[in-house]
C-alpha cells in the first residue's frame, strides 16, 4: 500500500507492507519514506491560488512517486491533501493533475479527519512506556496521559488533544478535540517575516498575530489539563535536530526525543534570527526549509510558551515524533487507527 501526504510545503510518500506482529503490535512494516519540497502553497496566501510553477513541481514529484510506488507493486494508494487544497480558486486543476500522474484522485480532507489521522500517526511508532512513564509522574489514578500533537505545516497548524488510556492492559486512544488554524512556516514568512533575517518589527507583528491565535486555540481545547505535546512535521523535527546538536539529520536520535522548553525556546530563537544562508549551512538542515523555518520557530516557541503558561509550568513534557499524518493515511488504509509502525 501506498501513502501520499500533501501539504503546503512538501509532498511525502510512504510505501509499506500490512503485517501483524504479536511481539511489537506493528500493523505495518515501512518499505519506502521519502520527501520532496514543492512548495504547493507559494503565494496561495497573497493570490488564493496554485501558481503554475508550484502545480508543476508538484505534478513533477508526482511522477516520480508512480514510478516508486509501481516498484513496490503498490495495490492501494490514498493520497491526502490538506490546508492550502481547501480553499484555493483552482483546485480543480490540482486534482486532475494528480490523477493524471498517479491515476488516482487526491482527498480534500476535512479539518476533523486530518485531526484524527494526525493523532493516531503521530503516537503510531511512540513507546507505551514513554507515555505511561508521565502518567506515573503525573500520578493519575486512571493511567491515562492527556497529550496534545501538534502538526505544525506550512499553511496550517493543527492542534489535536487526546485521551490515551493504558488501564485495560493495552493502549487505548480517545480524541478530545481539535482545532486548525490558518499559521504556517511557509504563510507566515510569506505575509509577516520577508526581510533577511527578519526584523525586530516583523517578529513583533507576528508574535502578536499568533499569541492571539494561541490564546483562542488554549480557549477552544483548555491547554491546562495538557500533560504532554507532541510535536510532528519537519518544523518541529528540525528543531529538535538542532536542540539536539546534530551534526546531520538523524531520524532514529530525532524520533521520541524529550526535550525541555528552555532548551528548545533557545534553538528556536537562534534559527529565527539566524539568515537563511546560515540556516542553510546546517548539516541538518534540508535545503527547502531554511528560508521558512525561522517563522516555524517562532510558531513553536509561542505555543510552548502558551501551553506552559497555562499549565503553571507544570507542562510534564514535549515529545518530538517522525510519525505524523502519513502514518495515519497509511494505517487507515488497513482499520482503525491505534496500531503501530515498525521500521523495516
Amino acid at each position: 500500500m501506498a501513502a501520499i501526504d500533501c501539504g503546503t510545503n512538501s509532498l511525502r510518500l510512504l510505501v509499506a507492507r500490512p503485517v501483524a506482529d504479536p511481539d511489537t503490535g506493528a500493523k505495518l512494516v515501512e518499505l519506502h519514506r521519502e520527501m520532496q519540497v514543492v512548495r504547493l502553497g507559494e503565494g496561495v496566501d497573497q493570490s488564493g491560488e496554485f501558481a503554475p510553477q508550484a502545480l508543476e513541481r508538484t505534478f513533477a514529484t508526482c511522477r516520480d512517486y508512480a514510478e516508486v510506488i509501481e516498484h513496490h507493486r503498490a495495490e492501494t494508494v490514498r493520497f491526502v491533501a490538506t490546508s492550502a487544497s481547501r480553499d484555493v480558486s483552482n483546485r480543480d486543476a490540482f486534482i486532475a493533475g494528480v490523477r493524471q500522474a498517479l491515476n488516482v484522485t487526491p482527498e480534500v480532507v476535512s479539518g476533523a479527519e486530518e485531526a484524527h489521522l494526525t493523532f493516531s500517526g503521530a503516537l503510531s511508532a511512540l513507546d507505551d512506556a514513554q507515555l505511561q512513564a508521565i502518567a506515573v509522574e503525573r500520578e493519575n489514578p486512571d493511567q491515562s496521559v492527556r497529550v496534545m500533537v501538534v502538526d505544525l505545516g506550512g499553511g496550517s497548524t493543527e492542534c489535536v488533544v487526546g485521551e490515551v488510556g493504558f488501564a485495560s492492559g493495552h493502549r487505548e486512544i480517545t480524541l478530545v478535540g481539535s482545532v486548525s488554524e490558518n499559521i504556517g512556516c511557509v504563510r507566515f514568512t510569506e505575509r509577516y517575516l520577508r526581510s533577511d533575517p527578519p526584523t525586530a518589527e516583523e517578529i513583533a507583528v507576528a508574535d502578536r498575530e499568533l499569541n492571539e491565535v494561541f490564546t483562542r486555540v488554549h480557549e477552544e481545547l483548555d491547554f491546562s489539563t495538557i500533560d504532554a505535546v507532541i510535536g510532528v512535521a519537519g518544523t518541529v523535527t528540525t528543531l529538535t535536530a538542532a536542540a539536539l546538536g546534530l551534526k546531520e539529520y538523524d531520524a532514529d536520535a530525532i524520533h521520541g526525543a524529550q526535550l525541555d522548553r528552555e532548551t528548545l525556546k533557545a534553538t528556536a530563537a537562534t534559527l529565527l534570527h539566524s539568515t537563511r544562508a546560515e540556516r542553510a549551512n546546517l548539516g541538518f538542515m534540508h535545503p527547502g526549509r531554511a528560508d521558512v523555518i525561522g517563522a516555524g520557530a517562532l510558531i513553536w516557541s509561542t505555543l510552548l510558551q502558551t501551553v506552559h503558561d497555562a499549565t503553571g509550568g507544570e507542562l510534564a513534557a514535549i515529545i518530538t515524533s517522525e510519525h505524523d499524518i502519513l502514518d495515519g493515511i497509511a494505517l487507515s488504509l488497513i482499520g482503525p487507527n491505534d496500531s503501530r509502525v515498525q521500521d523495516s
